[in-house]
């Protein structure tokens, strides 16, 4: 009975609960909803505390590494998810906000089997035994995680659920809860954090436009496709642009897909989007797009010239490119490996359609809990 933002929200809930590894309310997302008439995207990703300087996540003038700095207070932004999704149920949601709740406060309470997925990982984040909350929450008092299969309850969640259905997400972000959300990130022994309760109660998610491409260069039918999502300060939809728009000026049939050259097409595609995505994407509020538009990133012409780059040979380097015709001051960002997140694809009853992206960064996040099971 409800919408498709209603389903997605609840889905988040739980998965808060059940793969907190990947996403939660202590994070942030991207939200694209279509009902025919509209297309919206809701912009909850985290945001940098307010007193952060330039140089957070240096010492010494060198740029800290990434397991330096991940693991405690330092990497922690401003949660964004609890007040995007509370905008869009505000547009889009049919039932009431504490009714979304009741399915994770359940499972909470009564608990869910640990999966093989959830516990290889904890098998495989030392960094976590650091955080005597996580120890508390998922490990065995020898250290090592909770078997699979074993029934772990979440109280301490559960607890906040029925506050946020209460009072709405406001509750997480002023008061008690947030104040000790607060605390635990200022006082993180080792590496602690910047966020203060300003941050917390004055972050706001922003609703945008949605970018879109079209392709028929890809597709063995000849039909065109129209594919929107999420534009800066999101890559992926820039980045699946720009990929596809390479591919199709190589030409190549779709049906070819599964040949070698096509995979190797694709990969060196990619690697050139991605060194765009890593020297231009970035957060509107801060950094100007190439040629002060972003879809300039998805010009055919300059698509062209950049699949003019690849060859039957792969690439030593794969540069950046000049969007927009523009010259920037940028220092391109070193590679770094990506961690993986969740996404929620959900299409109602009256075509309402949603898909969200949600993450906490990488696995387990900064790797803290405010209590256990928080």
């Amino acid at each position: 009975g409800g919408s498709a933002v209603d389903a997605a929200i609840a889905v988040q809930l739980v998965l808060t609960l059940v793969e907190p590894q990947s996403s939660g309310i202590g994070g942030g997302a991207f939200l694209v909803h279509d009902d025919g008439k509209q297309l919206q995207v809701f912009d909850g990703r985290e945001t940098a505390p307010l007193l952060a300087p330039s140089d957070i996540f240096m010492l010494n003038g060198k740029a800290l590494s990434f397991n330096d700095v991940v693991a405690g207070g330092r990497a922690v932004g401003v949660p964004g998810l609890l007040r995007m999704m509370a905008l869009a149920h505000k547009q889009h949601g049919k039932l009431p906000w504490a009714a979304l709740f009741k399915p994770a406060i359940k499972i909470a309470e009564t608990g869910f089997p640990i999966s093989a997925r959830l516990h290889a990982l904890l098998k495989a984040e030392p960094t976590l035994l650091k955080d005597p909350q996580s120890v508390a929450y998922f490990f065995k008092p020898n250290g090592t995680p909770l078997p699979v299969g074993h029934r772990l309850t979440n109280p301490g969640l559960a607890k906040v659920y029925k506050l946020i259905a209460k009072e709405g997400a406001d509750a997480f972000y002023t008061g008690a809860l947030a104040q000790t959300i607060v605390n635990r990130v200022q006082q993180y022994a080792n590496n602690p954090g910047l966020l203060t309760m300003a941050d917390m109660s004055k972050y706001r998610p922003e609703v945008r436009e949605a970018m879109c491409f079209s392709n028929s260069g890809t597709q063995s039918d000849g039909k065109t496709m129209h594919i929107c999502g999420a534009g800066a300060p999101s890559s992926g939809l820039i980045a699946m642009g720009q990929i596809f728009g390479m591919l199709s000026a190589q030409a190549r049939p779709a049906d070819d897909m599964q040949s070698v050259d096509w995979l190797h097409n694709y990969n060196e595609a990619a690697r050139l989007a991605f060194a765009d995505r890593a020297q231009f994407v970035a957060d509107p509020a801060f950094v100007t797009a190439p040629g002060k538009d972003w879809s300039s990133m998805l010009q055919p012409a300059y698509l062209q010239q950049r699949a003019e780059l690849i060859s039957p040979r792969r690439m030593v380097d794969a540069p950046a490119g000049k969007p927009g015709n523009t010259t920037t001051s940028y220092a391109p960002m070193a590679d770094q490996p990506e961690y993986g997140t969740s996404h929620i694809s959900v299409v109602d009853a009256q075509g309402r359609a949603v898909s969200m992206t949600t993450s906490i960064e990488s696995g387990f996040g900064a790797r803290l809990m405010v209590s256990p099971g928080l």
